[in-house]
């Protein structure tokens, strides 16, 4: 859905009267999609269950002009029934993990008719194309358009209020971030922001578990390192103070970031793949990673070589981090280094409906 947004949202601005119908398959999509996205689709479904009679009703029903799918959704009865009907079929913002990868070598035959099923598959990078193309997709049907994500997350930067957050963190000191940390980085963090409060004692600390059902274990930590206190626990006439704190609901994660100094991004010191590094890119604040970023690995290598992203493995360095994020000149070249990232890389959103264009025409 994140991924779907900016395409939602350009054709809402190019061809307001087109009507889009936009599935989901959980209950989570479909609240995702009308907070994201309300007003720019003209209905919502529940994506039908792919067994023939289903499948051959529902597009009796819509009669779509063309069909887009998201990511790594394939659901070959549909595929076939469109194909039998000649309604062109695309993969947008096309991706193939490692899992996923492995998985597909499992049935390649399979997975190659299923693909060809498609009018155009649009990905997101050149080792997605490689992939498919090794796979045995014909390549004239392969194209890199891009991370759709990327755009996504500069919508959601625009229509953000920094404001409530504001709020939160108001006071004296810089503030540093914790982001989508794992069991095992939120100690790391802590030595670290010690050794920054031996430098800067009013500097203030803010973790964001990726579980935010740790909040209780986190926050017992980190009440040994200064006075700490759960996001809830500040909330309202009265709230608690603090020097470090815990956040414990999902949702205020990126916006923290846009009123930060610096931060760490998770999932990286352990080995989870790491998390989203582009959202503090986002805000062009300074940020660092640990050495465990498969999932980001492009996006980490070239924001590291912008300036924005920075390596540490110890808490040391983080610490030696978080203080060079406050120098202006380190700040400066993470934020221009942001920006030449994201114009780079943005735009897919785009370049994806741009090809589902010229193909739709050819029929």
């Amino acid at each position: 859905m994140q991924s779907a947004w900016p395409l939602l949202d350009l054709l809402a601005r190019e061809n307001p009267g087109e009507i889009v119908l936009l599935s989901t398959t959980t209950a989570t999509g479909r609240e995702t999609a009308f907070r994201l996205a309300d007003g720019l689709f003209g209905e919502h479904l529940y994506y039908p269950w792919d067994v023939p009679r289903i499948v051959r009703r529902s597009l009796d029903r819509i009669r779509p002009k063309g069909y887009i799918v998201m990511e790594t959704e394939i659901w070959p009865v549909m595929l076939m029934e469109l194909k039998k009907r000649s309604i062109p079929a695309f993969l947008a913002n096309g991706r193939f993990s490692e899992r996923t990868a492995r998985n597909v070598r499992k049935r390649p035959a399979f997975w190659r008719q299923a693909y060809d099923l498609f009018s155009l598959l649009l990905v997101r990078s050149a080792a997605d194309r490689d992939f498919l193309a090794d796979l045995g997709v014909p390549e004239e049907k392969l194209r890199v358009t891009g991370d759709c994500k990327v755009d996504a997350l500069l919508l959601r930067k625009r229509a953000t209020d920094l404001s409530p957050v504001r709020k939160v963190v108001a006071g004296k000191g810089p503030v540093f971030v914790a982001g989508s940390t794992h069991q095992g980085e939120e100690s790391i963090a802590l030595a670290a922001f010690r050794k920054v409060r031996e430098r800067i004692p009013q500097a203030r600390l803010v973790i964001a578990p990726r579980h935010p059902e740790r909040s209780g274990d986190v926050l017992e930590a980190a009440s040994r390192t200064a006075e700490a206190a759960l996001l809830s626990q500040t909330e309202g006439p009265g709230g608690a103070s603090w020097d470090i704190l815990v956040i414990d609901r999902i949702g205020v994660l990126f916006d923290l970031y846009g009123v930060s100094d610096g931060a760490f991004i998770g999932g990286s010191l352990v080995d989870k793949g790491g998390q989203n590094i582009m959202e503090p890119a986002a805000f062009g604040i300074p940020f660092s990673h640990g050495p465990f970023m498969r999932d980001f690995v492009e996006s980490a290598g070239e924001l590291g070589k912008l300036g924005a992203a920075t390596l540490v493995q110890t808490d040391a360095e983080m610490a030696a981090h978080w203080e060079r994020c406050l120098d202006q000149n380190e700040q400066e070249k993470a934020r221009l280094g942001s920006a030449a990232y994201f114009q780079a890389v943005g735009g897919a959103a785009k370049a994806t409906l741009d090809e589902i264009r010229r193909e739709m025409t050819k029929k």
